[in-house]
């Protein structure tokens, strides 16, 4: 799976660097957390029907692997997973489990592609959580890695709060999980402490001690989810934890949307040559419906000011070359741009333009005056689109009724004078 965009991407100052020879940028598999990570956000209830409708929906906008709840969390779980896993998706359905043999052997039986095993390791967590050794934790998990894959399924190690773990001791069990043959062995920011330098540093790290994928897991509640997603890739990662919307436990996790929008920008023609990416908007409608939140104003994308454009001197550009002023291209997410023009910082290129949209012809100098009139109208209130469609329309009558009225008197004038002339002939 390698860019067939290898000349722009070299050119591309936003894309992957010659100097990160381990550079993922444009090679890596997203592992969607929504009907996983996601049932831990604090509104999150998803029913059988909703988690079915939610997974083929990410199968759909093509996502490699979809991550669900443990089957040993509840019996209503193990039911959910079954389901989801016959349901024949081109995604691979994954599971994430306790690193412990009941977990392991009830999540087998389910017919899922794959389990993800976590064990905590942190300080905090051995003392705090579980209470085990890292001697512990290592003969746990070679019990329970060797069972996975006595199966034939795909697995998954992974440290929990890994930042904040000792990195002999992660190197150590990383080192012992890829000699038994893991798919991936996974890095976790579980309480969102990592920033992007710490990530890379870790990830090259650990790419120089395993040979299989490494599989990264970014909590939001610093902000640095998608950047620290974006600095796993660049050092050699493989694949990235995402939900829709980002939501998870407290702040959630990297959001899909916000991932795949730094990753086009990286390089486009692989992302969208990948994903569905009109697909974005109704997916993230779906997810905030089953959750009851409203996607945020500035969201990724397809929030509703994510491709507005306010200012004059923006709107002119815009009008020009909307790569001026955009990064992102709407059409390629299914998304348009909005020029913002009834309010006092509006300028005449932008109200120009919304007059041709209209079928309104005025001069320069007309839209020039009827901007200035849009302006003094908004410095006492902000103008909807519909209130300066009718500003404009009202103004463009008005004059074309004195054009005419003009013109009409002009030809009276010509009428008379040559009735005049003629009389004077004749």
């Amino acid at each position: 799976m390698t860019s067939n965009n290898t000349t722009a991407t070299s050119s591309n100052p936003y894309g992957k660097s010659v100097a990160d020879f381990l550079s993922r940028v444009d090679n890596f598999s997203i592992i969607e957390s929504t009907l996983r990570e996601g049932e831990q956000f604090a509104n999150a209830f998803f029913d059988t029907a909703k988690k079915i409708e939610i997974a083929k929906a990410l199968d759909d906008f093509g996502v490699e692997y979809i991550e669900i709840t443990s089957p040993a969390a509840s019996e209503q779980s193990r039911q959910d997973c079954v389901a989801i896993a016959s349901l024949g998706l081109k995604s691979k359905i994954l599971t994430h489990v306790r690193c412990h043999m009941d977990d392991a052997r009830i999540a087998v039986e389910t017919g899922v592609d794959g389990l993800d095993v976590v064990i905590g390791t942190s300080s905090f967590l051995r003392q705090f959580s579980h209470g085990k050794s890292m001697e512990y934790i290592t003969q746990q998990a070679i019990e329970v890695v060797n069972y996975i894959k006595s199966t034939g399924l795909e697995v998954r190690f992974s440290s929990e709060d890994s930042f904040r773990s000792d990195l002999v001791d992660l190197l150590n069990i990383y080192r012992t999980v890829d000699k038994l043959g893991v798919n991936r062995v996974g890095i976790a920011d579980t309480v969102g402490c990592a920033n992007p330098r710490q990530v890379y540093e870790l990830v090259r790290t650990l790419r120089g001690v395993v040979s299989c994928d490494i599989e990264c897991h970014f909590h939001n509640d610093t902000g640095c989810a998608i950047a620290n997603a974006y600095a796993a890739l660049e050092a050699g990662a493989t694949h990235i934890d995402t939900s829709v919307l980002g939501i998870g436990e407290r702040n959630g996790i990297t959001p899909l949307g916000g991932l795949v929008a730094r990753m086009y920008t990286a390089d486009r023609d692989y992302i969208t040559g990948k994903y569905k990416l009109h697909k974005l908007r109704d997916l993230e409608n779906l997810v905030a419906d089953a959750v009851d939140i409203e996607v945020p104003f500035n969201n990724y994308v397809t929030g509703y000011c994510a491709f507005t454009h306010k200012a004059g001197i923006h709107a002119k550009a815009i009008l020009n070359n909307p790569s001026t002023y955009e990064i992102l291209k709407p059409e390629d997410f299914g998304m348009t741009r909005y020029v913002s023009i009834g309010h006092r910082l509006t300028g005449w290129n932008a109200v120009k333009s919304r007059t041709q949209q209209l079928g309104l012809e005025l001069t320069d100098d007309q839209v020039k005056q009827v901007t200035a009139k849009i302006k003094q109208m908004a410095d006492i209130k902000p103008l909807g689109i519909e209130a300066v469609d009718h500003l404009l329309r009202e103004f463009h009558a008005k004059h074309t009724d004195n054009h005419l009225e003009q013109l009409g008197r002009m030809e009276v004038t010509v009428h008379q004078e040559a009735q005049e002339h003629s009389e004077q002939t004749g």
